[in-house]
């Protein structure tokens, strides 16, 4: 996924691009700005370029304009030292910042409208407030907005004493409150699991729920759990996988028609071979299922898929990145092949085990946030002597009955050594091609552009490279700021700068 899946979720129906980049333009750099920063494109307000970085508590935005000059730099003073925890919304006008910090054993989450200059607009408001037990997980709010801004929920998720606790806020686009609801449940951690947080234009909240038949296991249950804006209760719709296994369970709502979509990798049998991919669409107009399709891969596709070994293990390294809804109610679909081998180590790369996490780690510190879509910084954990290897990608066109029409390989060969930021790929829309970008050469200065055409033509248009050698980019971790625009982090000897690149 740009960002592991859905981030990246456009219409195909954006205005056409140019093919070929027509520009690329590289903000310069502060001294401050080494490779342990974290940060978060937060986006374009008006017509400036706007970048959040952090490193331990040091909070700051840059400003750019639209030669990536840098404007400013401003220093996030009101932050308390001990946030650890801030998510961006942005608009033409304005953005929102949503932080949480701790101060003894209550949480606090709190929010400050900001203009383009990087200057409160009023003060910052409490949100919700939390007291924790001594040693208790404090990272437990998440914000989410609807894929228009329209709406924005912020939500909590405290689990103990097997119990799943959520509370729920949802606001409009001024912050103004619409509603507050919370939902308790019975909870076993080690095999059931709630995911895929969702919000649509409307307010309605979706996720996903999936159960185990034991801890480690593939999951044969899945649920699809949904609440309307303005009702309290919270509606759980069983979903029928005859007696099938499925994992990598990823949602999609298709706000154009009224439908909520979820893909899943599913197996025959317990711990098996990857066999096909499950699709279900939820009708939320009508509140039933329009459609429920398992597809199996055939030889003919795994041959092309796989780089070596027996074709029925073709599969077993894929995970979807992208779902990208169409105008009809189709989509398409992305998965990458992607393992890691840690040498020096005991352990041997499973899915299974790297499903389990909540979060997709990368060695330089970095990890991607499921429900706001950000690479954030992981303290704690490091990962030395790892090889990451991102693979070819697999694209179905799928219908909107949930059959496959047609599936294509862009064949790709990545790796690297302790650092896997600069493999993998993003995408954006040009007419009616969707564009996949990754790094093409072991330097990672030179980004290839294959794009599919709606018929199944993979194209191959012309690379973009950087006029000035010694830059490497991060397309995994890019940014689409405008119809044409796309703010690529990249790396420079031992400084983070970002290049916008005009198509």
């Amino acid at each position: 996924m740009n960002r592991l899946f859905g981030i990246l979720s456009a219409l195909l129906c954006f205005v056409p691009l140019v093919l070929s980049a027509q520009s690329i333009k590289f903000s310069d750099f502060d001294r401050e700005d080494s490779k342990e920063i974290s940060f978060d494109i937060i986006g374009k307000v008006n017509n400036k370029i706007l970048v959040y970085k952090n490193i331990r508590s040091n909070h700051r935005i840059s400003v750019y304009d639209n030669d990536m000059n840098t404007l400013q730099t401003v220093k996030l003073d009101f932050i308390p030292d001990n946030t650890f925890n801030i998510d961006f919304v942005a608009y033409p006008g304005y953005f929102y910042m949503i932080y949480q910090f701790q101060k003894g054993r209550v949480l606090y989450c709190m929010v400050a409208r900001m203009d383009d200059n990087v200057k409160k607009m009023s003060e910052p408001v409490l949100v919700d407030t939390t007291q924790i037990p001594v040693m208790s997980d404090n990272k437990i709010y998440s914000m989410i907005s609807s894929e228009d801004k329209q709406r924005i929920m912020i939500f909590k998720i405290q689990t103990r004493s097997q119990k799943f606790n959520m509370l729920t806020l949802l606001f409009d686009n001024q912050f103004k409150l619409i509603s507050k609801n919370r939902h308790i449940t019975d909870y076993n951690d080690r095999i059931e699991n709630y995911d895929n947080f969702s919000l649509g234009n409307d307010g309605s909240f979706v996720f996903t729920f999936d159960k185990q038949s034991g801890n480690r296991d593939n999951s044969n249950t899945l649920g699809i759990i949904t609440k309307e804006p303005l009702q309290n209760a919270f509606s759980y719709q069983n979903i029928d996988l005859e007696e099938k296994y499925i994992d990598d369970v990823r949602l999609k709502i298709d706000n154009l028609n009224s439908r909520y979509i979820i893909n899943a990798f599913y197996c025959k049998k317990n711990r098996g071979s990857i066999h096909g991919l499950f699709t279900y669409i939820w009708d939320k107009e009508k509140r039933k299922t329009y459609a429920s399709r398992f597809t199996e891969l055939d030889d003919s596709l795994r041959d092309e898929a796989k780089r070596d070994g027996l074709l029925r293990y073709a599969f077993d390294n894929y995970f979807i990145r992208n779902i990208v809804v169409k105008k009809d109610g189709g989509f398409i679909l992305a998965a990458e092949d992607f393992t890691n081998d840690t040498r020096g180590s005991n352990n041997n790369w499973n899915r299974y085990d790297y499903l389990d996490n909540r979060f997709s780690m990368s060695s330089s510190g970095y990890y991607y946030d499921p429900y706001s879509g950000y690479y954030r910084p992981f303290s704690g954990i490091n990962y030395q002597n790892t090889r990451y290897y991102y693979e070819n990608i697999v694209v179905f066109n799928i219908n909107k009955e949930g059959k496959t029409e047609w599936s294509k390989i862009i064949q790709k060969d990545q790796f690297n050594d302790n650092d896997d930021n600069f493999l993998s790929y993003s995408t954006i829309t040009s007419g009616g091609e969707l564009h996949f970008l990754f790094n093409s050469d072991k330097k990672f200065q030179v980004i290839s552009d294959q794009s599919i055409t709606p018929d199944g033509t993979i194209k191959r248009n012309p690379t973009i490279k950087s006029p000035q050698r010694g830059y490497e980019f991060m397309p995994k971790l890019s940014k689409q700021v405008g119809a044409n625009q796309l703010i690529i982090p990249s790396a420079y000897r031992n400084y983070i700068c970002f290049a916008k690149i005009d198509f």
